[in-house]
């Protein structure tokens, strides 16, 4: 990510040196993925909020509930400000936190391969800490809040509800669910960039480019598409996020919900099959970041170049 090598005299050994952190880097990401969230991805987050939390709805149902509570615009809930702010912030914790954690640990003696996990793993956590605790939250809070308001009331906006709950429960309560966020985040990075390296190593393979050759945009979506569905593994942590995070009414969950009790409620009530609900919705969400990563990247880092008179050096 950001630990390069660079060449010494042949009697000491290679030297280590950080790669500067970018504008332009923090640029490119954060528009790749204000454009991925404001298009398809806010409507398959829904979606998979949507089916996480109410676990018995089919998809067709799930879609329904959320064309009734809005029509189109139901499938942008939490897009303004929480989606946009995090979307916007995400990219930038990530590159920072990584680019130290992989530093470090290549100057410890980790290989290229294990210093470039260990640097998302602890840049995934640092995301959820960070910006991604309460904008999941309040993401979540939005999609599952009853939109019938009591009699004579006024269903309360994003802010009301933000403050409601500030007001009540302090920083534990926009931030609720935020440890299931930090296990989504490391497990996703961690298996997602071991996956990707393997499935392009597969492709490499059938496609006779074992040399550096470079892939194709469809070889560079196929390998990461591949490495973000198969690390839809773990969407048990997910449902176990949505429901910690839900505002839907249901008096036979936990009081005071932990990452264990609330495992043990969703698989009372719905089996194995209720832990991986949502889960196609997020792949699909996985394959949408790809593509919007891979085909819109390198117009987007010609335009962020002319822009900021620096080259781009982040891959995408």
């Amino acid at each position: 990510m950001s630990a390069a090598v660079v060449p010494a005299p042949a009697s000491e050994p290679p030297r280590l040196e950080k790669k500067p952190i970018k504008f332009s880097n923090l640029l490119l990401g954060a528009g790749l993925n204000m454009f991925e969230v404001t298009t398809l991805g806010q409507p398959l987050e829904v979606t998979k909020t949507t089916m996480a939390a109410h676990r018995g709805d089919s998809f067709a149902t799930a879609l329904g509930r959320i064309w009734n509570r809005g029509g189109i615009l139901g499938f942008y809930q939490g897009l303004i400000p929480w989606a946009w702010i995090e979307a916007s912030t995400k990219g930038a914790v990530l590159l920072f936190v990584a680019s130290e954690a992989e530093y470090y640990a290549r100057a410890a003696g980790a290989s290229e391969f294990g210093g470039g996990i260990l640097g998302g793993v602890t840049g995934g956590v640092a995301q959820a800490y960070a910006t991604m605790g309460f904008c999941t939250c309040m993401k979540t809070v939005e999609i599952t809040k009853s939109k019938v308001a009591a009699a004579g009331g006024k269903v309360p906006g994003t802010w009301a509800t933000f403050m409601d709950i500030w007001r009540r429960e302090g920083l534990r309560g926009i931030n609720k669910g935020v440890n299931a966020v930090a296990i989504r985040q490391m497990t996703n990075w961690g298996s997602r960039f071991g996956l990707s390296r393997l499935a392009e190593q597969g492709i490499r393979k059938v496609t006779g480019k074992e040399h550096g050759e470079k892939l194709s945009a469809f070889e560079k979506i196929t390998a990461s598409a591949l490495g973000g569905g198969l690390s839809a593994w773990n969407q048990p942590i997910e449902v176990i996020r949505v429901e910690m995070q839900s505002k839907k009414d249901d008096p036979n969950r936990p009081k005071k919900m932990t990452v264990g009790n609330t495992f043990k409620y969703i698989y009372q009530t719905n089996g194995v099959k209720g832990l991986y609900r949502g889960v196609t919705p997020r792949i699909g969400l996985g394959v949408w970041q790809t593509v919007c990563m891979v085909a819109m990247g390198d117009m987007a880092k010609t335009y962020v170049e002319k822009l900021t008179g620096e080259k781009v050096t982040a891959k995408h």
